[in-house]
């Protein structure tokens, strides 16, 4: 090419190239690669109104699809609807979801983020709003062609299901304050409410409800201080708690202050006991409080159920059924042909009801003997009484409650195996009284909380039974698996020359604390830095300060004063100069106290299973020299044990990771070697 000729292109083709794009040429590439970082990738795929507010991208490209955009819908939603509902070019899958999602955006601008105590709970608007959401994402789920497990593997479905799922819990919290309203008013709780247009049924009666509920709380809402993890399961289904009014205990009429304090209104009380034992009664002064209560908060599963067997029934449909299933007792159920597994929350309940309890604070005023403390042991079901599921029985130690289990329970409650297999009792005893009384009360309590629910014996749950003690618990944990002969009585009997009336008078108070046989079809325990031959720190000196600190109820001493009275005018073969008292729970703790030396040499049942999780605080030391700032290896150890396991901890070891392993384990191995039972 000539120079002119080079020299002519040169000016022509800028022209060219401008003419071109003017004529609206695509010839230059207009798309270009954007390389997408890690971070932004399941955000991409993933992301949608419940957790940015914004719709999800498969929801903004069905809009595109039918030429909308999410702020056209923001605008003017019900045309926003209509246009989708026309447009043929989208499948039924894409409609259903889409809208599903762009109901939850139209329902949460109409749900208020906070209120005010005496306004409802939500307005018609925002309740019609999830109701279609729900029925959207249920029509989805069900009624789109194609099956829930054909989608199993579909981000999609898992985004529907949660605005169903959340839809479901925004609308059962709505439908159970009307419904208790209604019942407070004197009508039917289980008869059908209306909302606008809509009328909502519930049926709760998987649940067993012996009360209306207080309150129904979203299990994803509240979180606990504590409590190291939480457990769930996913699956189809609101998550919620269900709170009943809590259970009434058993308080002394009056602190104590010594045998001087006692009072006509003591004596009486004293007097009732006394004839209560002569009858074999328990010890109790109030017989219309129960000696049990099923766990006063209890996880609950709602389903919202659209009225009609086909798609264009369940669009059409203005009915809907509020169901409620227990968790724990329901995996799966069968819904329009398909296995469904069910979302379920273990740990919110529990949680909810510890938090709510007040344990600390009132286990701390029983073992002083101030007011609004216990007064005799209250067995506590942490699920719903299950006859298939074995019972793990779990004691408490000194100055404690059931919170001392936190961790430990919700991790077996979290466990799916553990969970099928067994059900966790735990009780709630004053830890200032004699061990004896508590050894005596608590059998007393279990059998009968036993027998309400299975007054034959017949149940999967009345055998094989685990008990589990912690610190003074794990002593009351060996004398419940123990028989104690004579040795008890005899012991007593070599210390004083007891005759005639007085020996009655002993024998009919003092004869049912000393004598006992092991629970039967208890299959293995477990103790846990326990105190097997006492302590020396129960005698040093600041043990007997908080000896001194420790006071009795009145009802116990109105119980057994005359007793000890007896004993002090007895005449006494080994040490005339001791005057007799009721001992606390310190006293019996003491390495010297005749009472836990005796009770150290009775035998465990035999063929009983029986493992030690004993604390070692300093690591340097030997272990037969070591102690855990409490209890020492020598008295925590017991021979025969099939596994003992040492822990570096303080004395509450049984909060530890460790400790809970080796207790899941102990219990998978019992799974293994007593067998299982087939769950539903």
């Amino acid at each position: 090419m000539t120079p002119m000729i080079l020299f002519r292109w040169q000016r022509v083709l800028p022209a060219l190239f401008a003419a071109f794009l003017l004529l609206g040429g695509s010839g230059c590439a207009m798309v270009t690669v954007k390389q997408v970082a890690s971070s932004d990738y399941l955000v991409n795929k993933r992301a949608d109104v419940l957790n940015t507010g914004k719709l999800s991208p498969a929801s903004r490209e069905t809009l595109s699809a039918a030429g909308l955009d999410e702020s056209q819908c923001e605008k003017d939603f019900l045309v926003c609807r209509s246009t989708l509902l026309m447009t043929d070019d989208l499948n039924v899958e894409q409609r259903l979801s889409t809208l599903s999602e762009l109901w939850v955006k139209a329902a949460l601008a109409l749900t208020p983020k906070k209120q005010a105590a005496n306004e409802p709970p939500m307005s018609d608007a925002a309740l019609d709003a999830w109701l279609e959401a729900a029925r959207y994402g249920y029509a989805y789920l069900f009624y789109s062609g194609r099956s829930p497990s054909d989608r199993a593997f579909e981000d999609r479905q898992t985004q529907v299901r949660d605005y169903y799922n959340y839809a479901a819990e925004k609308a059962a919290v709505v439908l159970f304050a009307r419904a208790r309203a209604a019942a407070l008013a004197g009508e039917d709780y289980t008869k059908p409410v209306s909302a606008g247009s809509w009328t909502l049924a519930s049926d709760f009666q998987r649940l067993s409800l012996k009360s209306i509920p207080k309150q129904l709380v979203p299990a994803g809402t509240v979180s606990f201080v504590g409590m190291r993890s939480t457990y769930r399961r996913d699956g189809f289904g609101a998550e919620l708690v269900m709170v009943m009014d809590p259970p009434k205990l058993v308080v002394p009429a009056v602190a104590a202050e010594g045998a001087k304090a006692e009072t006509a209104q003591a004596q009486a009380i004293k007097d009732e006991q006394e004839e209560g034992v002569r009858r074999g009664r328990r010890h109790q002064h109030d017989d219309s409080v129960p000696e049990y209560s099923e766990m006063s908060s209890i996880n609950v599963t709602a389903l919202l159920r659209f009225e009609g067997n086909t798609l264009e029934d369940v669009m059409r449909t203005r009915q809907v059924l509020l169901d409620g299933y227990s968790p724990e007792a329901t995996e799966r159920i069968s819904l329009h042909g398909e296995e469904v597994p069910l979302a379920g929350n273990f740990t919110a309940a529990y949680g909810l009801w510890l938090a709510q309890s007040g344990f600390a604070t009132q286990s701390l005023r029983t073992l002083f003997g101030m007011s609004e403390g216990i007064g005799e042991p209250h067995i506590y079901l942490m699920q719903p009484w299950d006859p298939n599921r074995r019972i793990i029985f779990m004691l408490h130690g000194l100055g404690s409650s059931p919170e001392a289990w936190v961790n430990l329970a919700n991790e077996i409650m979290g466990d799916p195996e553990l969970r099928q297999q067994f059900q966790v009792w735990q009780v709630y005893y004053p830890t200032n009284a004699p061990i004896a009384l508590n050894r005596y009360e608590i059998a007393n309590a279990f059998n009968d909380t036993l027998k309400h629910f299975d007054p034959n014996g017949s149940t999967r749950a009345s055998r094989d039974m685990v008990y589990i003690g912690h610190s003074m618990g794990g002593v009351l944990a060996r004398l419940l698996v123990s028989d104690s002969g004579d040795v008890l009585w005899n012991d007593l009997l070599a210390n004083y020359n007891l005759k005639g009336e007085r020996l009655k008078r002993v024998q009919s108070k003092l004869g049912p604390l000393l004598h006992f046989k092991a629970e039967p079809n208890v299959e293995r325990a477990i103790f846990i830095a326990a105190p097997h031959q006492g302590t020396d720190i129960a005698g040093n000196k600041v043990g007997r300060l908080i000896g001194r600190l420790v006071r009795l109820p009145l009802t116990i001493l109105g119980k057994f004063e005359d007793v000890f009275l007896a004993l002090a005018q007895a005449e006494q073969q080994v040490d005339g100069t001791a005057k007799p008292k009721i001992p606390n729970s310190i006293d019996n703790l003491k390495a010297s106290d005749p009472f836990v030396k005796a009770a150290a040499q009775l035998p465990i049942t035999p063929g009983l299973k029986y493992h030690s999780i004993i604390a070692q605080r300093k690591p340097e030391l030997p272990v037969e020299k070591s102690d855990d700032g409490l209890v020492p290896y020598w008295s925590s150890h017991l021979p025969g044990a099939l596994s003992e396991k040492v822990i570096i901890s303080g004395h509450s070891v049984q909060e530890t990771p460790q400790a809970v392993l080796e207790v899941r384990r102990i219990l998978h191995q019992d799974i293994d070697e007593v067998g299982t039972v087939a769950r539903p």
